[in-house]
């Protein structure tokens, strides 16, 4: 009983590990991640539940010149972060309010703040959003799309696929970023990877190593303690 409650512990150790370092990884080392490894990660992560085991996921992984003519056509396009249009779906409220717009508040002050931008610093900050289209220079950037026809479950079917291709990673030394800002620019990637209009572009995903030497990976995102947002009924 002490050797299984043992081999559970560590087991759990290592399970958790993994989830708690992943983090969104902002800058890459230019290493090249292998087809092999990249396959095992999707892989695993492809045993995700998903209702009737729809499997709701579609993946066009990037790397070299496709990658970068997804950069190019994105900011080539003459189409500002701030005045993309979210014309599929909506990430955020139209209007925050507590207690998410703090938290979004201190992440940004605490990004900016860890690279050296001030809260004025309007025209450093579009530069720093635009790493986003440069995969933070990951060598593999993943581009993912769900079918318009399908309904809400398979979005929360998906967020359990990405969350597994995040983890998977960490378990191989790997780091990742998931990115939303891909998606207002559906229209300058579809023809890029040639995505049919039935698929609607969900978010893109930076996939590398991560480059220690570089300050926007030292910040640390705070967690809200568990009495804040959990009920325990009985």
């Amino acid at each position: 009983m002490l050797e299984k409650n043992s081999r559970i512990a560590e087991d759990a150790a290592i399970v958790d590990e993994a989830i708690v370092s992943r983090r969104s990884v902002r800058a890459f080392l230019p290493d090249m991640v292998d087809d092999e490894t990249i396959r095992a990660i999707l892989t695993v992560a492809a045993r995700a539940p998903s209702g009737t085991n729809m499997q709701p996921w579609r993946v066009y992984v990037t790397k070299g010149e496709v990658k970068q003519r997804i950069s190019d056509a994105i900011l080539n396009s003459g189409i500002r972060a701030e005045k993309a249009e979210w014309d599929e779906y909506r990430y955020y409220p139209d209007q925050f309010f507590e207690p998410y717009l703090s938290r979004r508040r201190a992440n940004g002050f605490g990004l900016y703040g860890a690279i050296g931008i001030g809260r004025r610093e309007v025209d450093k900050m579009r530069a720093q959003h635009d790493r986003n289209f440069v995969f933070f220079d990951a060598p593999v950037g993943m581009i993912f799309t769900v079918d318009r026809r399908l309904n809400k479950g398979s979005w929360i079917d998906y967020g359990m696929f990405l969350q597994n291709i995040m983890v998977a990673a960490r378990g191989r030394g790997l780091h990742t970023c998931p990115q939303a800002a891909f998606a207002p620019y559906h229209r300058q990637i579809r023809p890029v990877l040639d995505i049919p209009d039935e698929e609607v572009v969900v978010c893109g995903m930076a996939l590398g190593y991560e480059d220690h030497s570089k300050p926007e990976n030292e910040f640390r995102t705070d967690r809200a303690p568990l009495e804040d947002w959990v009920t325990f009924a009985e």
